[in-house]
């Protein structure tokens, strides 16, 4: 079942991509296996899936371990600072910076490590109470604070737009985002490459590829509904 949702959540992104015309290697498929089991994220590399977000740093960090494939794995959901040195050097991606504080603790533990940490820069593009993330107008301010630190490096932005029964609801915060990654690169601040949007969950993603989006971060079309105990 795992393998024949994931083919589907593939073909979906094909097809998406087709309507924007744009050309589907431009889009990263990140699956998102927080409280699955390991077991499922074996038989999706096994089918080929390389990339599998994690919301929290100790389920992260026992994968990483137990994981007999090799994989990308992504931090995506809010960090602790004290929480950075224990997947610092685990993670492809780190994509919920929101802070100079946190950006801070990561230039210091990637400085240990002698690595440069791929970070994206986590935007409330919709402005939601519940979420993290800056605003819209705050963000060029820190990545302008950020681009200073010698071992992170800012590839992107990221966002979580809400959640919607109708996904075209959501279409004017993708599209957006997409202008705020298109107009950071003429700044020309250092360091800062701008090359990853991750945008898109289940319920939105092919509005939000249609829109921009180069990565998206897909759980329960791939996983099935999960059930917190």
């Amino acid at each position: 079942m795992l393998r024949d949702n994931l083919i589907q959540v593939q073909d979906n992104i094909e097809k998406a991509c087709r309507r924007a015309g744009r050309d589907p290697g431009e889009v990263t498929l990140v699956a998102v296996s927080k409280i699955k089991p390991l077991s499922d994220i074996e038989e999706l590399a096994g089918a080929g899936q390389t990339d599998f977000g994690e919301n929290y740093v100790q389920e992260l960090c026992g994968k990483a371990e137990e994981i007999s494939r090799p994989v990308r794995w992504h931090m995506i959901g809010h960090l602790q600072r004290n929480k950075v040195k224990y997947i610092i050097d685990k993670v492809e991606l780190i994509h919920s910076v929101d802070s100079l504080s946190l950006a801070r603790q990561i230039e210091k533990e990637a400085a240990k490590k002698g690595i440069i940490a791929q970070i994206l820069i986590q935007v409330n593009m919709a402005g939601e109470e519940t979420k993290f993330g800056l605003e819209g107008e705050e963000v060029l301010d820190l990545i302008r604070q950020i681009s200073s630190l010698e071992h992170v490096k800012i590839r992107g932005l990221m966002t979580s737009a809400p959640y919607v029964t109708d996904p075209e609801e959501n279409r004017g915060y993708f599209r957006a985002m997409h202008q705020l990654f298109i107009d950071i690169p003429q700044k020309n601040i250092d360091n800062v490459s701008m090359d990853i949007l991750s945008m898109g969950m289940t319920n939105d993603y092919e509005v939000a590829i249609e829109e921009g989006a180069t990565m998206v971060r897909i759980g329960t079309a791939i996983f099935g509904e999960r059930h917190y105990n």
